[in-house]
C-alpha cells in the first residue's frame, strides 16, 4: 500500500495530501451513514505524530465542518508532526478545532478526561508503519481506549493501533475496534489471526488510487470480495430467454421436524434466479415442503423410520435418474446425522458426476470418512462448513480452525479438490489452486439457524445459472449476495431480530444494490 500511495502521486499526479483528505472524508461518510446523530455525539480522535494521525486531523476538521464538535488528542508535540500530517494538524487548528496535547504520560492523564465522556472514539494513533513493540506509555493509551469499548463505539483508522499490517501479529497492546476503516484495499494482517479479532467489521474505502496499481503492486493470492471481483458473471438476460436457459437445481434436504431447511433452500434458489428447482425430501416430509413454496417441484425419497432419507433411495438407479439433467445438486440441509442417511449421502458423492454443493449434515457424513470425500467424482464441488463442521471433517477443533481460517481453507480445498466456503465472520472462499477470497458482507445478526440453508440454496441457484462459465466467481457472488441481503435486512429491522427468511426476502434488494455498485465501479 505504501508503493500504491507513492505511485498514485508519482505516476498519476494525485498528491499525498489529497489521498489523506479523501481518507478523512471516507471515515466521516461512514460515521454519518452508520451511526445515529453523529453531530450530537461526543467524539474523541486520538492522533499520533505520523500519517495515521494526519488522517485523524482531517477527520476532525471534516466532522467539525459538518456540525459535530470533536476533540482531537495529539499524543506527541506539535513540532513532531511533519509533512502532510503536519499540514492537516495546522488546518484543524486554524479551523478552530479543539485539541489537547499529550506529550508525556502525565499529560495523557489530564487529556484522557475527554476519553471518559466519549460516545465515539476514533483511533488514529499508530498506522500500518508499526514495526516494533508499542512504546510503554502508548500501550497505556491503547488500554484506556479499550476500557471504553463497552460504552463507546471504537473506530480504527486504516488499522487498529498495535497490529502489524503485513503479518497479523499482535505482540503487545492493540486497539480492540468495533469497526476498522481501511483505504484502497485490505492489509493481509487484518485478515489473519490474532489480529483479525481486533479489527471488528472491516470496511474498505476507496481514496482515489487507481485499482490497476493495487493489482500491479500485490502478489498475494488473497483477495477481498467487492463487486468488481465478480464482474465476469453476466447477469444480463436475453429478451427471448426461457426457464431452461437458467438451469435446473436439485436440492436434497429436509427430514421430519426439519422441513424448514428444505423450504428455505428451495425458496432461496428461486430468489437467486435459477430457472427450475426440484426439492427431493423424505416421503413423510414431502407434503409440508410442497405446500410452502408453490414454485418448486418436489420428489419423494425413501425414508427411515425416523423420517430421514433412507439408504433405499439410492437403489435401482432411482436417484441417478433424479440427478440426470440437473445443472447442480445441493445436498445436506436438514438431513440429520442418522447413520442410514449418511450412508446415502456418501453413496451419492461417490457415484455422481454432477456439479455439487455439499453442506451441513451432508458434510457431517464425511466426519470419519474424509478419504471418501477426497475421492469424489463430481465435475465441480463446493463444500460449505462452519468452523465446527470443518473441525469434525479434518479432525481438529473449532478454536484451531478459527485461528487458521485462511490456511485451513486452502489446505482443505487442495485435499478435497473442492471450492471451500468456510463460513463465519469474513467468510473465506478457497479454490484448489490456493487462491483465496475473503467476503466483505454480512453481520452478526446472521448467526441464526437457517441462514446456512439459505446460502446453500443461493449457491445452487447461482451456480446452476453461471457455474459452467465461471465457477469460482459464481461461488463468490452467492456468498457476497447472501451477506449483502443480511446487511440490507438488518438495516431495516436490526441485527437482533433478523431471521433467515428475512435474508430471502432481501435477495431482490441485494441484486439491485450489487448491480448499482458494479455500474458505479465501472463509471
Amino acid at each position: 500500500m505504501r508503493e500504491v500511495d507513492r505511485l498514485s502521486t508519482e505516476r498519476y499526479s494525485i498528491p499525498g495530501l489529497q489521498l489523506m483528505e479523501n481518507a478523512g472524508a471516507g471515515v466521516v461518510d461512514y460515521l454519518e451513514q452508520n451511526l445515529a446523530n453523529v453531530d450530537r455525539q461526543a467524539i474523541v480522535i486520538v492522533c499520533g505524530k505520523g500519517n495515521n494521525g494526519g488522517d485523524g486531523f482531517a477527520i476532525a476538521r471534516l466532522l467539525r465542518a459538518r456540525g459535530a464538535s470533536p476533540v482531537a488528542i495529539l499524543c506527541a508535540g506539535p513540532e513532531e508532526v511533519r509533512g502532510d500530517a503536519g499540514v492537516n494538524l495546522d488546518r484543524y487548528r486554524r479551523a478552530g478545532g479543539d485539541i489537547a496535547f499529550a506529550r508525556t504520560p502525565s499529560d495523557w492523564q489530564d487529556a484522557k478526561k475527554f476519553l471518559a465522556r466519549a460516545d465515539i472514539v476514533v483511533d488514529a494513533l499508530l498506522g500500518t508503519g508499526l514495526r516494533g513493540p508499542v512504546e510503554a506509555w502508548l500501550g497505556g493509551i491503547i488500554g484506556d481506549i479499550n476500557a471504553r469499548r463497552d460504552v463507546a463505539h471504537i473506530v480504527a483508522v486504516d488499522i487498529p493501533s498495535g497490529i502489524f499490517a503485513d503479518v497479523g501479529e499482535v505482540t503487545g497492546p492493540a486497539v480492540d475496534a468495533h469497526v476498522t476503516i481501511t483505504f484502497t484495499a485490505p492489509k493481509i494482517g487484518q485478515l489473519l489471526y490474532p489480529a483479525s479479532e481486533k479489527v471488528g467489521r472491516l470496511v474498505v474505502v476507496p481514496i482515489g488510487s487507481p485499482r490497476a496499481l493495487v493489482e500491479e503492486c500485490s502478489d498475494s493470492k488473497v483477495r477481498w470480495i467487492e463487486p468488481a471481483e465478480m464482474s465476469a458473471v453476466d447477469l444480463q438476460r436475453r429478451s427471448d430467454a426461457n426457464k431452461g436457459d437458467f438451469g435446473h437445481a436439485l436440492l436434497v434436504a429436509g427430514s421430519v421436524g426439519k422441513t424448514g431447511a428444505a423450504i428455505m433452500g428451495g425458496w432461496a434458489a428461486l430468489r437467486a434466479g435459477v430457472g427450475l428447482v426440484t426439492v427431493a425430501t423424505p416421503q413423510p416430509s414431502l407434503s409440508i415442503v410442497a405446500g410452502q413454496t408453490p414454485e418448486i417441484m418436489t420428489e419423494p425419497l425413501a425414508a427411515t423410520e425416523a423420517g430421514t432419507i433412507g439408504a433405499k433411495a439410492i437403489e435401482n438407479n432411482q436417484f441417478a435418474g433424479l440427478v440426470r439433467g440437473k445443472a447442480v445438486l445441493a445436498i445436506g440441509p436438514g438431513l440429520t446425522t442418522n447413520a442410514e442417511t449418511q450412508q446415502f449421502v456418501r453413496a451419492v458423492i461417490r457415484e455422481t458426476s454432477t456439479a455439487t454443493v455439499l453442506d451441513a449434515d451432508g458434510l457431517n457424513a464425511f466426519a470419519d470418512h474424509r478419504a471418501e470425500l477426497a475421492a469424489h467424482k463430481c465435475d465441480s464441488l463446493v463444500i460449505t462448513p462452519h468452523p465446527g463442521e470443518m473441525a469434525r471433517l479434518i479432525g481438529s477443533s473449532a478454536a484451531e480452525i478459527q485461528q487458521r481460517r485462511i490456511p485451513v481453507a486452502q489446505e482443505a480445498a487442495a485435499e478435497f479438490r473442492a471450492t471451500v466456503v468456510l463460513k463465519g465472520h469474513e467468510t473465506v472462499i478457497a479454490a484448489p489452486d490456493g487462491s483465496v477470497w475473503v467476503n466483505s458482507t454480512g453481520n452478526p445478526g446472521m448467526a441464526k439457524g437457517g441462514t446456512g440453508d439459505v446460502l446453500t440454496g443461493m449457491l445452487a441457484g447461482i451456480l446452476a445459472q453461471h457455474g459452467r462459465k465461471d465457477w469460482t466467481s459464481s461461488v463468490c457472488l452467492a456468498v457476497y449476495l447472501h451477506g449483502l441481503a443480511g446487511d440490507l435486512a438488518a438495516r431495516e429491522i436490526g441485527e437482533i431480530p433478523l431471521m433467515a427468511t428475512d435474508l430471502i426476502r432481501a435477495i431482490p434488494q441485494a441484486y439491485s444494490h450489487y448491480i448499482a455498485e458494479l455500474a458505479h465501479g465501472r463509471a
